[in-house]
């Protein structure tokens, strides 16, 4: 059965803490960031080792393999993201309708291993590539289509929420 679509604009996460997290940007340094992207991979692999990793907790939330399968591809999304900021002057970002890839990709049929393998590859090559952000860049800008503007810091600070978050999700 689908989940039904997520719509909110996750950008608050920048200017007030999580409730449900508690995840606080304010308290994050954009050089804390590859750390945090490391030690989340790290814990990301015991949840696709779980016996229930492909239950869902009810009828509206992903199980353990589907949130796996989307940090995965947040990993590899803001990875281009990224790199689109360092390489281009204020670059609009291709819409990605995270729910649709779920879906087209069958995060559910996939295999625990693999997305292990490629959530532990994308997100260790994220880390690296925001360590190697030179201080210069962090002002450079990119854009949503819906308007959002992002430094390569809060670019950083807004990406890092949400592997945090369905960590918390696939944990309560």
């Amino acid at each position: 059965m689908p989940i039904v679509p997520d719509t909110k604009n996750w950008t608050w996460v920048l200017e007030r803490p999580c409730p449900d997290c508690g995840f606080d940007a304010g308290l994050i340094a954009f050089a804390d960031v590859p750390r945090i992207t490391r030690d989340n991979v790290t814990a990301w692999i015991p949840v696709l080792e779980r016996a229930d990793v492909r239950v869902r907790p009810d009828e509206s939330t992903w199980s353990p393999l589907e949130y796996s399968a989307h940090v995965r591809d947040v990993f590899r999304v803001f990875a281009g993201r990224l790199r689109l900021m360092l390489d281009e002057d204020d670059p609009e970002f291709e819409n990605w309708d995270q729910d649709a890839t779920a879906i087209a990709e069958r995060y559910a049929e996939q295999n625990p291993a693999e997305v292990a393998f490629d959530l532990r590859n994308a997100g260790l090559a994220l880390a690296d590539a925001f360590e190697r952000v030179p201080q210069a860049a962090l002002g450079r800008t990119g854009r949503r289509s819906d308007g959002s503007v992002f430094t390569v810091e809060t670019l950083a600070l807004y990406y890092i929420h949400d592997p945090l978050h369905h960590l918390w999700d696939v944990s309560h």
